[in-house]
């Protein structure tokens, strides 16, 4: 009979006992989900990165985003709904601040939008989300002050769970620094964010994964693939218990990136580096700071370079105003409809700004008169498809009563049963009528 007393351990392993102590360290085994995640993360630490262990790693790494998917959003069964901030969505854009305590992030709100809010010489002066309005080129920002996030806050320490969910409804992300601080301070505000799926300053990797009912795995790449092979991708697709799908990858990838593909609840968002407070730095330093990727220098205390920081915003943004028009009137150039990224089904076409001005114009939808930039002659018509530039004008045209009973019945050619949309061969009808005739 096998034995389960604490003395006994198994060679190579730094656990005592039987059974129960080794299921307690497991990755798969008992514990909860903040012990699983960690024993993951210190299997992998110790696990050497080669060709070997690369269909190990991708596994691991698998089970640790189910594990982190889990933590952030519970089951429905379990305590209920996670607390989070109320804050009602205004304006045509939203940005979000986010950072460290006290590195400037209420000052900054109140230097650009003029509301109050409270700042003090002490860390974690704002409690709750407070947000401003940005009025500029004819529309109308949302900027939020999100309170202070706190290492390990992706795991909702600090309340950092509810300030990095909220900065997921954000168009762009504003990392705000303080320089005088460590210089880790970027990185570590990085993993934060990216422990709870949000990709910063990247595009949404060019992968199709498409579940099929049988035939295993077809995996089909067009690029080579030097950090991604087909045993990472079975891996990867058996801890989400996916063993027959199609997988064709056109642009070299990581399991992290086919990971992302998968789960498919990232969120893929520009983010600007803004260093606060450079009036305390030297000329040389300052320099330095502004000259890297994605970064800005500002002081808010002097008001340096604001103007600058709103610009760099709006263009980081890609807005793109659309004006509309009604027939033979003159187009509303005071209320435009706006067109991010991250608004709609995130295209700058005609569908888009129908879907964003209201859902049910889809659906009555003909065509599209389109004045502007885009098109070569102005008016031109235009279907769902087209793509839109800044300060375009757009008149919709409807379907009249007749093209939508048209659109649903088919057309009156004798080639459809009367009253259904059925539809009848070309070569069955005249059968018929020969055998109606010779009746």
């Amino acid at each position: 009979m096998a034995s389960f007393t604490k003395g006994s351990a198994k060679a190579g392993t730094g656990t005592s006992g039987g059974g129960w102590d080794k299921a307690k360290h497991s990755t798969g085994g008992g514990g909860s989900i903040m012990e699983r995640i960690k024993n993951i993360e210190l299997e992998m630490s110790r696990t050497q990165k080669n060709k070997a262990t690369a269909t190990h790693l991708g596994s691991l790494k698998a089970k640790l985003c189910q594990l982190r998917r889990q933590l952030l959003e519970p089951e429905k069964s379990g305590g209920g709904k996670q607390p989070g901030f109320e804050v009602q969505k205004m304006g045509d854009a939203r940005i979000g601040l986010v950072g460290f305590p006290s590195v400037g992030k209420s000052s900054m709100l109140t230097a650009l939008t003029g509301v109050a809010s409270e700042a003090a010489a002490y860390e974690f002066t704002t409690l709750t989300c407070i947000p401003g309005i940005i009025y500029h080129n004819g529309i109308r920002i949302q900027l939020l002050d999100l309170p202070g996030i706190i290492v390990g806050a992706s795991t909702g320490k600090g309340r950092g769970r509810q300030v990095i969910a909220t900065a997921k409804s954000c168009d762009i992300i504003l990392m705000v620094m303080d320089p005088t601080k460590d210089d880790s301070q970027k990185d570590l505000l990085t993993k934060e964010l990216e422990n709870i799926g949000i990709r910063l300053n990247k595009k949404p990797p060019d992968v199709t994964v498409t579940k099929t009912n049988g035939g295993g795995l077809k995996y089909n790449s067009t690029v080579p693939q030097p950090n991604f092979d087909r045993d990472q991708c079975q891996s990867v697709l058996s801890q989400y218990k996916m063993f027959n799908a199609d997988v064709v990858i056109r642009e070299e990838i990581t399991v992290d990136d086919f990971i992302d593909v998968i789960d498919g609840n990232r969120k893929y968002c520009k983010c600007l580096y803004v260093y606060n407070k450079i009036d305390m730095l030297r000329v040389a330093e300052v320099d330095r700071l502004a000259r890297l990727p994605m970064s800005i220098v500002i002081s808010v205390h002097w008001k340096l370079n604001l103007d600058y920081l709103v610009e760099r915003v709006w263009d980081e943004m890609q807005v793109v105003r659309i004006y509309t028009k009604k027939k033979g009137q003159f187009p509303d150039f005071s209320d435009p409809i706006v067109i991010t990224p991250q608004r709609g089904n995130k295209t700058f076409t005609v569908e888009n700004a129908v879907l964003l001005l209201h859902k049910s114009l889809l659906d009555e939808f003909k065509s599209a008169l389109v004045w502007g930039s885009s098109v070569k002659m102005s008016p031109a018509i235009c279907g769902v498809k087209h793509l839109l530039q800044d300060e375009d004008v757009l008149q919709i045209q409807k379907k009249t009563q007749a093209e939508k009973v048209r659109a649903t019945q088919g057309k009156k050619t004798g080639t459809t049963v009367a009253g259904t949309n059925i539809k009848v061969d070309a070569k069955t009808l005249k059968e018929r009528k020969e055998k109606t005739v010779k009746s």
